[in-house]
Formats: C-alpha cells, sequence, structure tokens
C-alpha cells in the first residue's frame, strides 16, 4: 500500500477536485500529508469553496496555487517546492456544450496540459542513477466514461471497451488517457487511471445538469430538456468517486486502470422528474407548477444516448462499493444548494449568464 504525503491536485478548485480534498482532510485519516492545489480559476473553478479548508489547514497541510496546467516552468517549480510525490489530475475543460461552441480551450487544457504535467513528472521523478523512477510516486489521471462513445439499450463499458469518443470534449479526454497509459508504457512511470460516471453533488458548477434545474426551479425558470429527454446516464455521488480514486491511488498497481460508476441509469426526464419532487419538498415549491416548466429544447448535437459502466474490477479487486444511494445523494445535494445561495452567487457571473442563454435560449 503507497504513502502519498505531498500530493500535488489539479484542479482542486472545481468540483470534484474540491471534493477530494475535503475528502482526504477531513474524512481520511490514514493520509497525514499535504495538499497543494494547482488551479487557474477559470468559470468552473471557484477558491471560495475551500475557504474552510484554507483557513483550517492552510499553510500546514493545504497549499493553494494560482496558475495553469499548461505552464512547464510552474509546474516544474511546483514539484521542487513541494518535493511532490503524488500528482492527481481532475483540471479539465468538462461540459460537452462549452466543447461544441469552442474546442481549442478543450485540446490545450485536456491534451497539452496533461502532457505538460506527464512530462515534467517524468524528469522531476528519475532515479539519480537513470535507472527508472523513485518507488514512492504516483500520477493518477481521472478520465470520463464518455471517451468509450455510445451504448445501446443493453450492455455495460468495460476497462477493455474500445474507444470511440463523439465531442471535442470526449476527444480530448481520450487523447489525455492515452497519454497516460502511453508514459507507463514507454517511459516506466508509475500511472493510474480511472473513468467514471457523471458525478452529482456539492460544489458543482450550475451549467451541469442537476444544479441547473436545481437553481432554476427556486427561481422560476424553464427546465430546458435536450430532445426527447430519454437519455440515459449513470449518476455517482462525489463522495463515492473519491473514496473510489483514493482506493485505487492506494491499493492499485502502476499501469492499472479501473471504471468507476453509480450502477444508478437514469433517463434525464426521469431524473429531472424525481428532482423536481426533492426540490419542491425541501423549498417549499408548488410541484404541479414546477412540473409545468418543463421545455423541451433542440438536443446538443451528437448527443450520446447512453452511457454506463461496469465497475464490477474495482469492487472485486479493491473492494470498493459505493456508500450513498441516488435518493439520499440527491437529497443531500439539493439541501447543500439551498444553504448555499451565497457560494452560488458568486460564481454565477455574467458570462456565465450569457453563457446559458446562448447554449439553451438559442434552441427554443
Amino acid at each position: 500500500m503507497r504513502s502519498l504525503k505531498n500530493v500535488l491536485v489539479t484542479g482542486g478548485a472545481g468540483f470534484i477536485g474540491c471534493n477530494f480534498i475535503r475528502f482526504l482532510l477531513e474524512k481520511t485519516p490514514d493520509f497525514t500529508g499535504r495538499i497543494v492545489n494547482l488551479d487557474a480559476l477559470t468559470y468552473a473553478g471557484n477558491a471560495a469553496s475551500l475557504a474552510d479548508i484554507d483557513s483550517r489547514f492552510g499553510g500546514r497541510r493545504y497549499f493553494f496555487e494560482h496558475g495553469d496546467i499548461c505552464d512547464r516552468a510552474l509546474v516544474e517549480s511546483l514539484f521542487v517546492k513541494y518535493g511532490i510525490d503524488t500528482v492527481v489530475h481532475f483540471a479539465a475543460e468538462s461540459h460537452v456544450d462549452r466543447s461544441i461552441l469552442g474546442p481549442e480551450a478543450f485540446v490545450k487544457t485536456n491534451v497539452v496540459g496533461t502532457f505538460t504535467l506527464l512530462d515534467a513528472a517524468r524528469a522531476a521523478w528519475k532515479e539519480d542513477s537513470g535507472g527508472g523512477f523513485r518507488q514512492d510516486v504516483l500520477f493518477h489521471h481521472i478520465g470520463t466514461d464518455e471517451v468509450y462513445g455510445s451504448l445501446g439499450e443493453a450492455g455495460f463499458f468495460t476497462e477493455s471497451t474500445p474507444y470511440d469518443p463523439r465531442s471535442p470534449y470526449s476527444a480530448s479526454k481520450a487523447a489525455g488517457d492515452h497519454l497516460v497509459m502511453a508514459y507507463g508504457h514507454t517511459y516506466g512511470l508509475p500511472v493510474t487511471m480511472t473513468n467514471c460516471s457523471n458525478n452529482y453533488g456539492p460544489c458543482q458548477f450550475p451549467e451541469k445538469l442537476i444544479p441547473l434545474m436545481i437553481l432554476n426551479m427556486l427561481e422560476g425558470k424553464p427546465l430546458p430538456v435536450y430532445g426527447d429527454g430519454k437519455n440515459i446516464r449513470d449518476w455517482l455521488f462525489v463522495e463515492d468517486h473519491n473514496s473510489a480514486v483514493w482506493t485505487v491511488m492506494r491499493k492499485s498497481a502502476s499501469g492499472e486502470r479501473y471504471n468507476i460508476g453509480g450502477e444508478n441509469e437514469w433517463e434525464n426526464i426521469r431524473l429531472l422528474e424525481f428532482l423536481i419532487g426533492v426540490v419542491s419538498e425541501q423549498a417549499g415549491l408548488d410541484i404541479e407548477k414546477v412540473r409545468s416548466s418543463i421545455t423541451y429544447v433542440k438536443d446538443r448535437l451528437g448527443h450520446d444516448r447512453r452511457y454506463a459502466v461496469d465497475c464490477s474490477k474495482i469492487k472485486r479487486e479493491l473492494c470498493w462499493k459505493r456508500s450513498v444511494d441516488f435518493a439520499e445523494g440527491l437529497s443531500k445535494t439539493v439541501a447543500w444548494y439551498l444553504a448555499n445561495t451565497q457560494w452560488v452567487d458568486s460564481i454565477r457571473s455574467g458570462e456565465y449568464q450569457r453563457w446559458v442563454e446562448k447554449n439553451y435560449g438559442e434552441r427554443r
């Protein structure tokens, strides 16, 4: 079992990254090391998500560095400054709709950024003798199930499913995945990788389905549903995802990859109907009035019909299992957004509002 001491978390001010940092520092007693959070604080990154972590752990076990993962000089300096022995690479442009409207940023961050981190790690972790890499290091890459393409009505993605990305987002993530595994095979760099299904939970940027719908309900806005609403996704509570990542980092052999899923498939329209019930109950809304706000809009280009992952490998080999069922996780998520309106207001800038109108308004 690895002992991970000085962990560089990329994209730690984003949704999954900030929850991972919180998971390590608050709920993982076997982790006693330091975390360095490298984040460019673009539209989806918010330092306020970790303000309390900074006040409690800052300068001792938590350090924030503002910067771009494509900045090679900066990345190299952080390896030296903090003695980095572990990289957990969350940083990514991650929204399919944005990748359709502007793919260049996705190639830069998800491909060039991943390469920069890998190559910096390769240089920093070489043994002085030149015979390989230090034994105490690891590069863990966070992937997505979208690299596998679209499923039919039956079956699941496994770790051996051929890649078939359908959007600029998933294509850029697929390229990053291939680079990680290539650095493991070619150079012997100690790497592990996980590909997860759709995450949900606290601190998710409100352009994603669940927080977008929660906030639109609270504000009496239309609830936009792509196409016929029957696209299917597998939903995973963010804390369960992060517990799986930590399990892989601690226990997995180098070069291994694992799928992480919620085993929890929902059609988008069914999910929305369930979510309407949860929000209406917690916020005291008229459920029929909220239901009447559902608005079908033009489908996104190349919209994959179904994703679902087989996560039996991580359950069998590493004894991981999810701990939060969907009803509990969704209830916790709604409660968090209701209790954190100041956080929501701080990130919903004019740029974000303009993007929402462009993406959804033009489809009506």
